[in-house]
């Protein structure tokens, strides 16, 4: 799982794991929540290598022993931030639930292609120790230790505070940020010893988006809009940069993979924006917007106005593309970003979406397409919802899409995918000129599994990848 057995988990440097091994598997969660069926949500191991007899095949479903947890996104129990350290061992991946506040550990050291349940982390153990609730992202540190972001409360109400958990027994040990220091409002985080920093960004509180979205909420200011700086050694909120209407719901934050990079990018999905930020001569940080994906004017759908809604964002290992998918309007994207400041679009491709030529939405007016794009087909199944999750190969050939976003939403957005359940695709980009093109042999079909239709959100490879591994060097000031 390593490139260096000897030398601990990941890879010394980004560009050194783009030269690690071919993906073989990838785990993803499967959510039943909202969909009607009573069964727990489960670990998919679904097989991506090409020459295996059952390549774009779920091979293994791991229970989890609740219903309604909604398992979210994952992490590792160690990643690249230890390597040097030959005690660590990636082994174990860690699923926070975005509902339940539980925390599965999954063993899948001992048999990858068949994990296995190691601990269960109750909620009220979380909270009695953190006075936090509703997790979602979960980051190794170089001390050994599992980060995990909040939404919230134990009454719903938004609070971003972050749990740490034991990195040998993953016992609760308490909350990472200084007492009085939570954010209003929590989603995702990303760190950067080298500068001191950690940023921190909003999704909403729990009690808001529990059962779905409504414009209501966000006119009352109950989504956030707010990136956090914080000091990385004193675990204290030092800053905090509003994007105010034009960086509504900001949700999943990348610094460059470069440990010693002092910018990143963040994408938020209301707005359909993404936002540079960056440390500025005097030490403080700063953002400026880089991409707008403009809005399309509607008859037949929830608002007049459609925008396209960013739900993810990826940054290759060698800091030269962005990567984000537009889950209403269908699309994902591929920029340039030799130049930071002005990304450059070199990729394109439409999977689904709610605009699609024939379907119940009528465009009126649209600043970037002449005409729909077709539906999607492949292997004779048409691809359901939009594309949402995104992971990229770490050669960067490769990009893998799953198409739900979050069981409330997609209810309420694409009742049809609920109903038929998500897909997983494939996509071959090309690393050197930019493009996207659809590998039409490859579909995992996650309405076909046993206990019904479920909903498949966040990939993650065994040996790391770009959104779950931060490299750290020290510090030469």
């Amino acid at each position: 799982m390593a490139s260096c057995k000897s030398c601990g988990p990941g890879y010394k440097t980004p560009l050194d794991a783009m030269k690690g091994p071919r993906e073989k598997i990838v785990y993803l969660p499967c959510i039943y929540r909202s969909t009607g069926i009573k069964k727990p949500d489960y670990l998919a191991t679904v097989d991506v290598d090409p020459d295996s007899a059952t390549y774009s095949q779920v091979i293994h479903r791991l229970p989890m022993p609740y219903l309604n947890d909604e398992i979210h996104h994952s992490g590792w129990n160690t990643c690249s931030s230890c390597f040097g350290d030959p005690t660590k061992t990636r082994d174990k991946l860690i699923l926070p639930c975005l509902i339940s506040s539980r925390v599965y550990v999954i063993d899948v050291g001992t048999e990858p292609r068949a994990p296995r349940i190691h601990k269960v982390v109750e909620p009220e153990d979380v909270l009695k120790k953190t006075g936090l609730a509703n997790l979602h992202t979960s980051h190794c540190l170089g001390c050994g230790e599992i980060m995990i972001s909040s939404l919230g409360d134990a009454c719903g109400n938004g609070k971003g505070g972050f749990v740490i958990l034991d990195g040998k027994t993953f016992e609760v040990k308490g909350n990472w940020e200084v007492d009085g220091h939570a954010a209003p409002f929590g989603y995702d985080f990303w760190y950067q010893p080298y500068h001191n920093v950690m940023i921190s960004t909003e999704w909403a509180s729990p009690n808001t988006i529990r059962d779905g979205f409504k414009i209501e909420d966000v006119i009352a200011g109950h989504y956030g809009s707010k990136l956090h700086v914080w000091d990385w050694t004193k675990h204290t909120r030092i800053q905090t940069l509003d994007l105010g209407q034009e960086g509504l719901i900001p949700l999943e934050i990348r610094f460059l993979h470069n440990p010693r990079a002092d910018q990143g990018f963040v994408g938020c999905a209301l707005s359909s924006s993404v936002f540079r930020f960056y440390k500025t001569e005097d030490g403080k940080w700063a953002t400026e917007k880089v991409i707008q994906v403009p809005s399309k004017k509607v008859a037949g759908w929830a608002l007049p106005d459609m925008p396209g809604l960013i739900t993810d964002i990826l940054l290759s290992l060698d800091d030269k593309f962005l990567y984000f998918s537009n889950w209403l309007h269908g699309d994902i994207r591929q920029y340039d970003i030799t130049d930071t400041r002005k990304p450059k679009l070199v990729g394109q491709i439409f999977l689904g979406g709610s605009v699609l030529k024939g379907g119940p939405v009528k465009i009126l007016e649209d600043s970037e397409l002449k005409s729909p794009p077709e539906p999607v087909i492949v292997k004779g199944r048409q691809v359901p919802g939009g594309p949402q999750m995104i992971q990229l190969s770490l050669d960067g050939k490769r990009l893998y899409v799953s198409t739900s976003l979050y069981s409330a939403w997609d209810k309420q957005f694409y009742p049809d995918m609920v109903k038929t359940g998500a897909v997983m695709l494939q996509i071959d980009v090309d690393t050197k000129h930019g493009g996207l093109k659809l590998n039409p042999n490859y579909l995992v079909d996650f309405g076909k599994e046993p206990d019904g239709p479920v909903l498949a959100h966040e990939i993650r490879y065994p040996g790391g990848d770009s959104s779950s591994d931060i490299w750290v060097v020290e510090t030469d000031k």
